[in-house]
């Protein structure tokens, strides 16, 4: 069987992804900053699952990042079944705390290091009798968050391009799926220096990074185009369709006052 390449897989939901494909028996690329974390999890799941796992450490921030990606995965004559660009993370706080290289890098993670893999292994994942991309997006493409601005603007374009690619390859052996967590399990929190209140708000409706793993890797083998992991955040969904989008914003922007 053909590879499936993760990246962000060295933990949370990246690492529970990994985990439920082998389980699958897909052979596994995994793609993050940590070389050391990463030949753990890939020594850990293969003696799990007997599958072939290979690693490459990197920082998705880089220029040239994903062109770094494709090229070792060409020089290893691996052959991708299945792209999952789930790398990301947010900065919480007021736009202006942080400075603008934060910011690009950022961006640079959630969203050009997605197009540009993308874009890089479409032709080779044309060439499988199936194939998937599987795009990581948030329950914060769905509203506007003050205190989270620029994080779920990065994942509103994940969940459109997701949704425009999908049905530009709808006749073609590739299907596209988006799927968005709520409040997860895992660093995100640490690592967008989310505050006390924040925390406590998403203590509540948590789902786990295997909860949330199991239902993204369903979706995208079954070629949906966009989930919402979680019966709350399908509501919250629909909420934020039905309500008042000033009312929206400011209900989400007071959990990071």
């Amino acid at each position: 069987m053909a590879y499936a390449l993760i990246t962000g897989a060295s933990k949370g939901i990246g690492l529970e992804i990994a985990r439920e494909l082998a389980r699958r028996k897909f052979d596994l690329l995994l793609v993050a900053r940590s070389a050391a974390l990463l030949k753990q999890v890939a020594q850990q799941v293969a003696t799990e699952h007997g599958v072939k796992t290979d690693t490459f450490a990197i920082d998705l921030a880089e220029a040239g990042a994903a062109q770094q990606v494709f090229d070792w995965c060409s020089q290893k004559k691996y052959a991708v079944q299945a792209l999952i660009n789930n790398a990301g993370y947010g900065l919480s706080g007021p736009f202006e705390k942080h400075s603008l290289a934060e910011h690009t890098n950022m961006m640079s993670v959630n969203m050009t290091a997605l197009v540009e893999l993308t874009y890089l292994f479409l032709p080779q994942l044309r060439q499988q009798s199936k194939a998937y991309i599987l795009n990581i997006g948030s329950s914060a493409a769905y509203q506007a968050v003050p205190g989270l601005s620029l994080y779920s603007a990065s994942k509103v374009f994940v969940l459109q391009f997701s949704r425009g690619l999908h049905q530009e390859l709808r006749k073609s052996s590739v299907s596209v799926t988006c799927v968005c967590p709520g409040s997860t399990d895992t660093g995100f929190a640490d690592r967008a220096q989310i505050g006390e209140k924040g925390r406590k708000a998403a203590e509540k409706v948590n789902m786990t990074p295997k909860d949330v793993a199991q239902q993204a890797v369903d979706a995208m083998l079954a070629g949906k185009i966009e989930v919402v992991t979680g019966l709350l955040n399908k509501a919250g969904k629909l909420m934020a369709w039905l309500l008042p989008k000033g009312l929206v914003e400011q209900t989400a922007g007071s959990i990071y006052d």
